[in-house]
Formats: C-alpha cells, sequence, structure tokens
C-alpha cells in the first residue's frame, strides 16, 4: 500500500492529535455526566374505566378519565355486572400525561408499555395454549384543555397473553393475580401536542372466539416513556458544536491529500467517507422536529446509525486488509467484496426488519412485529441471518488462511532397516 497521509506524520503531531480527541471526549462525557438529566422518564398510568351509555357505541365520542367532561365511571367489573352492564360497553380511559402535566416536542418520542391484570378465577382461566386479546384502541390529541379530541390513529390489534401463575389452582387461591409478561402498545416519533388520550375497548364476540379464555381482566396498566427536555436540550447543543468541528476536519483532510502529487490511495478514501457518515449522523435534524410533527425522525436516526456502522466496520475491514505484511498489492475496494459483502447484507437485513417495525408505525403507531408468533421470527430472522452469515464467512476465510501441513518423507534407509530386522 503507498503510504497515506496518517503514516507520513511525526509522531508529535501523532500524540497532539491523539490528546486533543482525548480531551473531547473527557469534555463530552463530563458535559453528559454533571450537566444533562437522566436520558429518559417512566410514568405510570391506570385506565379508568368508562361507560359507553350510548347505542351502537359510535366512536365519534372520547371519553376522558377525569375533567370537566369526564365520562361515566364504574370502581370495578362487579358494580358493572350489578348495574348489567356488558363487557362491551365499557372502555379504558387514559390521558397521558397526568393532571395538570403537558407534553412538550423536547420529549422527542413516546413509548407505552401495557399489562393486564388478571385475577384466577376456576370458572374463567386463561387457555393453557396462548390466549389472544383482541384490542379495540383509538388515539387523540389536542392543545387546549377546552378544545375537541382530534383523532390520530384507530385499530384493532392482537396481543398475545404471556401469564404464569404460581400458586396452586384451587378455590382457595381464586382472586390472586397472575404473572403476565409487558406487552408493545404504542410508539410515536414525534411529542407535537400538549395532551394525548387513550381509549381502549376489549370486544368480546363467543360465536367468533373473540376475547374468549382471557381470565378475568381487572385493570390494564400503562407505562409511558419519553425523552427528557433537559437532556434533548444538551445534546441538540453537543451536536450543533460538533457538526461544524467534523466538518472543517473533513475540509483540512482532503485538501492536503489532493495537494499531494500522487491520487488518492484507497485508505484515504475510506477515512474521508468514514467522516461524511459521521457528519450525517451528527447533523442537528433534530431541530425541526421541535417546531415539526416529524413522525418519521425515529426511523431516519436508525437508517443514519445503519450507514455509520456499516461504514465503520467496512473501514476496518479494509484498514486491516491494507496492513496485512504479504506483500500483495490491492488499494481497490473490489478486492475486498468478499469481506465488505456480509456487511452490506447484514445492514441490508436490518433496514428490511427496521422498515417491518417503524416504517409500518408511522400509519399505525400500534402495531407491534412483536406481537404474533410470524412476525416474531421474522424479526429473529432479520436479526440473526447476518450474524450466522458473518460467522460463516469468518470460518471460511480462516480455513482459506490456515497453512497447508508440510510435506512428509520416509527415510528409505529407516524402511530397509526395518525389512532386515523383521528377516
Amino acid at each position: 500500500m503507498a503510504g497515506a497521509i496518517i503514516e507520513n506524520m511525526s509522531t508529535k503531531k501523532l500524540v497532539i492529535v491523539g490528546v486533543i480527541l482525548l480531551l473531547f471526549q473527557v469534555l463530552s462525557f463530563l458535559v453528559g455526566g454533571l450537566f444533562a438529566p437522566s436520558p429518559t422518564t417512566a410514568i405510570h398510568y391506570v385506565a379508568t374505566k368508562c361507560v359507553d351509555v350510548r347505542k351502537h357505541n359510535q366512536q365519534s365520542k372520547w371519553f376522558m378519565p377525569w375533567g370537566p367532561h369526564q365520562c361515566e365511571k364504574i370502581r370495578d367489573f362487579s358494580e358493572a355486572m350489578a348495574m348489567r352492564i356488558q363487557a362491551n360497553d365499557i372502555v379504558f380511559a387514559v390521558h397521558i400525561p397526568l393532571p395538570n402535566k403537558e407534553m412538550s416536542p423536547w420529549f422527542q418520542f413516546m413509548l407505552v408499555i401495557l399489562q393486564f391484570d388478571i385475577a384466577f378465577n376456576l370458572n374463567n382461566q386463561i387457555a393453557e395454549d396462548g390466549a389472544m386479546v383482541t384490542i379495540d384502541v383509538g388515539l387523540a390529541y389536542r392543545d387546549d384543555i377546552l378544545s375537541e379530541w382530534t383523532e390520530i390513529a384507530h385499530s384493532r390489534e392482537l396481543r398475545k397473553l404471556s401469564c404464569n401463575f404460581t400458586a396452586p389452582k384451587k378455590p382457595e387461591n381464586e382472586g390472586r393475580h397472575y404473572d403476565c409478561d409487558l406487552m408493545p402498545f404504542l410508539e410515536l416519533g414525534s411529542v407535537a401536542h400538549k395532551y394525548y388520550l387513550v381509549n381502549i375497548r376489549l370486544p368480546v364476540n363467543e360465536r367468533k372466539r373473540v376475547n374468549v379464555g382471557i381470565g378475568e381482566i381487572k385493570d390494564i396498566q400503562l407505562v409511558g416513556i419519553h425523552q427528557n427536555g433537559g437532556f434533548t436540550k444538551v445534546w441538540f447543543a453537543m451536536k450543533t458544536f460538533l457538526t461544524p468541528s467534523i466538518l472543517i476536519i473533513m475540509v483540512w483532510y482532503w485538501r492536503r491529500i489532493t495537494l499531494m502529487t500522487r491520487p488518492p490511495v484507497l485508505l484515504e478514501k475510506m477515512i474521508f467517507a468514514l467522516g461524511i457518515s459521521m457528519t450525517f449522523i451528527n447533523i442537528p435534524v433534530e431541530w425541526f422536529s421541535v417546531g415539526f410533527n416529524w413522525t418519521w425522525m425515529l426511523l431516519f436516526g436508525d437508517i443514519r446509525q445503519g450507514i455509520f456502522y456499516t461504514m465503520l466496520l467496512s473501514f476496518w475491514i479494509i484498514f486491516c486488509g491494507e496492513h496485512m505484511m504479504d506483500q500483495a498489492e490491492r488499494n481497490r475496494f473490489a478486492v475486498y467484496w468478499k469481506q465488505v459483502g456480509p456487511i452490506v447484507f447484514g445492514s441490508f437485513c436490518l433496514f428490511i426488519f427496521d422498515m417491518c417495525e417503524r416504517g409500518v408505525q408511522l400509519k399505525n403507531p400500534f402495531y407491534s412485529i412483536w406481537a404474533s408468533d410470524v412476525g416474531t421470527e421474522l424479526a429473529v430472522s432479520f436479526a440473526f441471518l447476518p450474524l450466522k452469515t458473518s460467522f460463516k464467512k469468518a470460518v471460511r476465510l480462516r480455513r482459506l488462511q490456515q497453512p497447508f501441513p508440510p510435506p512428509t518423507f520416509r527415510d528409505p534407509s529407516k524402511k530397509a532397516f526395518s525389512s532386515a530386522s523383521q528377516v
């Protein structure tokens, strides 16, 4: 390999550059540890049981758990049975955030997970073969306490119950709760509004076996997770400061290369491409998400990270290959297609997986690829197929790089001696 510009630098300059980079890294850790708050906050919500007193359950009305126009509420299902209220007339309502609080665009995203509180009942147990819960859910927003709710999304989703009852299933243990796993419920890539309202129905249809064999549901609990506004501001400030610095270094580096009499070598091109990908991931486009409802920012962030890590792994492959002491002249990207190919293939598989998850959530924020067995198998396949391919490629390259065993020669005199001794 022809001498790269970094190899022509003196030891003093390399030490200076290394110390400056180390100081920047230490400063970044200090800013994140001393000034920035915790990255995320988790808030617990318990759904309020509202009664739909209208006929035919029209979806035009939204049920508020509290406030001036709050719904007609019940404490538990025993009260509903006493009042002859059917299960299809019960709506679980959750207002996000809690009373006297507001959401903010600085929160960047909102992730909500769901958990059912299910009591054990001998006459209404959870099916052993894995019960599926059908959820009719709607999401709405408003930016004023007195304004009307505007629908964001409405969907009917399926979630698989994974519950465990540790005590013996006997009459004396009736009323004890199952230990149920958390389930993905909602993910928004932008928090552009102040107030959100979630209405959940559990429709029952015994003829079609809808929500049959799911146990005796007592409550629905939600946990909302969002990014802290203070952390977002510190994060944006650091990205805004670092992006011009990286651009200046890239311009200086490429100018030094173009001033040389020879054309750029492959390693120098890869360093420049790595700088471009680093600049792309650090450009603070998130500033626009504060003023615009860009729900695709999470997907865009994943794509930027995928491009950067693909370029980083490819750079290390080429860096190691260009410094192998085998006297082979490479300096061509086509030489490394067997090593870089699995990296690109793995990145493409992860991109397909991300599109199947967050790409669909742009239209339906309640969708989750992990909600069904088929989706889970597909997600695991897309996640582990790149790892399996890379492992096979590494084993194959390792076998090809092993030296052949030296040839063995038989000593004729030893053979003759052994033959004579036998005679």
